[in-house]
């Protein structure tokens, strides 16, 4: 597991954690998380009835003007892509998709809300 050290980075790693304990509370099993490559990293990746899920997660510690999935950028689309296309071409997948996870913390309260946006185009 990583070593996160700004408090960006933490956020994500609750984030990610939380999301996790999310898919698996529905059903998915959780098959790696942090996939990292030269390209890029997904957040996490699991299986539910045989589809593959590549999830990134957005985490926000206060609603603001922007949602959490839209601070997923070109840049950030184009290594997304890019890292699932070598995972797949690595295992030879079939059915998959890309979701995101959106994960509202309340960092004060201690509570958190996950809303999961699945099958996204980019």
């Amino acid at each position: 597991m990583k070593k996160f050290t700004s408090e960006n980075q933490k956020k994500g790693e609750i984030g990610e954690s939380i999301t996790c304990k999310y898919l698996i509370s529905r059903g998915f099993d959780i098959l790696e998380r942090n996939y990292t490559r030269k390209w890029g990293e997904i957040d996490i990746i699991a299986c539910k009835h045989g589809m593959l899920h590549f999830i990134e997660v957005k985490s926000v510690s206060h609603e603001n003007f922007l949602r959490p999935e839209d601070q997923i950028h070109v840049w950030k689309q184009k290594k997304l892509s890019r890292t699932i296309e070598l995972y797949i071409n690595d295992r030879a997948i079939g059915n998959w998709q890309i979701d995101i996870a959106c994960v509202y913390l309340d960092m004060e309260k201690k509570i958190a809300r996950v809303k999961l946006l699945e099958n996204v185009v980019f």
